[in-house]
């Protein structure tokens, strides 16, 4: 295999397949795509519910924790990360879901150009295949599969009716021209598998496309420079290290937790920080692994005699029987669950401009991210706040690149997301204690005894982490603290980008993955020079969609 390419992705998750898998489309161009992990063609990845066994393991996952969190009692959280070709789209729930179009008019306003709403919805657009919604607001033809789901749960019927016994608006389309509202998650699944980052850009055209280089179980050790420019990177594989060269671009696509860890690493960030550890400085980027966002999170927990939950029993397992035969028949039942099936867009207070609230309705009882096992059967629904104010850090904790790094969400850190959250919960436990649900719940397991604002907040710290959303600590924007430009360069650097979430200068109202995907294929035209979207919006829209929603 040759050393020299014209482009290095560092990283097989959701931006770097992406890039990879677009990049290779023009046979004139190179590109080696490293990944640390497997392929990611295992069935726990290809078999939707197969996240129950990846999200609380170490099996194709990072597995990280965070430092000790002062807001939430001193507990460290959880941090799993896809370590397998698509990265966490190939552990995650594959809710898709883009955010709010004010999220994006944001970062324009922030002079952030090109990346308002209605100039990143047709990357959305280009990603996407969508199996069932055929309008302006989606599009047919992207690698992307985008899909209603299959597991035919009544559960689905029981919680919108729920939803409608309180008062809570619904919504067919959380993509669409309302975001608000209660309704059915769309999945990214084809024919009832996983449709992870890597099924879409990258696994039809390994072994096809001679210009495409994958190479797994590679840990980048450092990016390599001459001068202010990156040519290349150094790459462990099999206990031998190896330097591979990028004739234009090195692309850093290893997610918001370790492409500020490489940077650092690698001697790009604040010099005070990198000296601690005597690495030698390239750039002063103060803004390195600060301004990390995550969304927190809160799950209400509800045993269940009903077996359209799943959990752990004799009956149950002898229907898992079942629902094995009827998934390699039909691709279709159980097998098929993202378990986060529902969920919603809420506002907390009707002034409010947009909503502050998303739950995640779960077919199953989850505890402390799957780790802790229950007997029996249940339900579950997650309550996470959208726009946090508290900013927390990643660092490096030592000069190895397979050293986790510490990574600091700061959860609850302003007191203004703990009142925030106290109102998400009431607004979630009203709808969880709505008949058509709480005829099917036999007990509260974790919120039981919580009747006042004060025993919310207790249980609020107790018991809030991660929905698996960080994003923000190599910011784009045009001030000292920004890491990237708004064309994705590192500033002060030449022949390096950063493509993943870890751009994001603020945290959009939803699921991270989508939007990750969005981010990439904007950077693949950034890279060209060329675009690809003119066409595609003046084909697919028929009005302007961005004031909406």
């Amino acid at each position: 295999m040759t050393n020299s390419f014209d482009y290095i992705v560092v990283g097989g998750g959701s931006g770097g397949c992406v890039v990879a898998g677009r990049l290779t489309e023009d046979p004139g161009t190179t590109v080696c795509l490293l990944e640390a992990g497997d392929d990611g063609r295992s069935a726990a990845v290809t078999i939707p519910m197969g996240t129950v066994a990846m999200l609380p393991t170490r099996l194709h996952n990072w597995a990280f924790q965070t430092t000790p969190q002062d807001g939430l009692e001193g507990r460290r959280g959880y941090q799993p990360r896809g370590k397998t070709l698509g990265g966490s789209s190939a552990i995650n729930a594959m809710i898709y879901v883009r955010g709010h179009a004010s999220d994006y008019d944001e970062w324009a306003a922030q002079g952030n150009d090109g990346w308002s709403f209605n100039e990143v919805l047709p990357y959305f657009r280009l990603s996407e295949h969508n199996e069932h919604i055929h309008n302006e607001w989606h599009g047919q033809g992207g690698p992307l599969w985008v899909s209603n789901l299959r597991t035919d749960n009544p559960f689905h019927d029981r919680f919108l009716e729920a939803a409608r016994q309180v008062g809570l608006p619904r919504t067919d389309d959380f993509n669409g021209p309302q975001q608000e509202g209660v309704g059915i998650y769309q999945v990214t699944q084809k024919h009832g598998e996983r449709c992870s980052a890597a099924r879409a850009y990258v696994l039809p055209h390994m072994g096809k496309r001679s210009n495409l280089h994958v190479q797994t179980h590679s840990m980048v050790q450092r990016i390599v420079f001459e001068g202010a420019r990156a040519v290349g990177v150094e790459v462990l594989r099999d206990g031998v290290l190896q330097t591979l060269r990028a004739r234009r671009e090195v692309v850093l696509a290893a997610g918001a937790l370790q492409t500020p860890q490489l940077l650092m690493l690698s001697g790009v960030g604040h010099i005070h920080e990198l000296g601690q550890f005597g690495i030698p400085p390239v750039m002063h980027l103060p803004g390195v692994g600060k301004n990390l966002q995550d969304h927190p999170d809160f799950i209400f927990g509800y045993r269940s005699r009903s077996l359209d939950s799943m959990g752990v029993s004799p009956r149950g397992g002898f229907r898992m029987l079942q629902a094995a035969r009827r998934f390699q028949l039909e691709r279709r039942g159980p097998l098929t669950s993202n378990f986060a099936e529902a969920g919603g867009f809420l506002k907390t207070r009707p002034e409010l401009a947009v909503p502050n609230i998303q739950l995640h309705f779960v077919v199953a009882m989850v505890d402390d991210h799957a780790r802790k096992f229950h007997l029996g059967h249940g339900i579950s629904c997650h309550v996470c706040l959208l726009r946090p104010r508290s900013r927390g850090t990643v660092r490096i904790n030592s000069r190895d690149a397979a050293a986790a790094p510490l990574i600091d969400p700061a959860f609850l850190q302003d007191p203004l997301d703990l009142e925030e959250m106290v109102e998400g919960f009431k607004v979630t436990r009203s709808l969880m204690q709505a008949p058509a649900l709480s005829a099917h719940i036999t007990q509260d397991a974790f919120t039981q005894h919580v009747k006042t604002d004060d025993d919310i907040r207790d249980v609020l710290r107790q018991r809030t982490d991660t929905v698996y959303h960080p994003v923000g600590t190599c910011r784009m924007g045009t001030d000292e603290n920004a890491v990237v430009d708004p064309q994705l360069r590192v500033r002060g650097l030449h022949g390096l980008r950063i493509v993943d979430a870890s751009i994001m200068p603020t945290l959009i109202g939803g699921n991270t993955n989508a939007p990750t995907m969005m981010i990439a294929e904007k950077a693949v035209d950034l890279i060209r020079g060329v675009s690809r979207v003119q066409a595609t919006s003046a084909s697919n829209s028929t009005k302007d969609p961005s004031h909406v929603l």
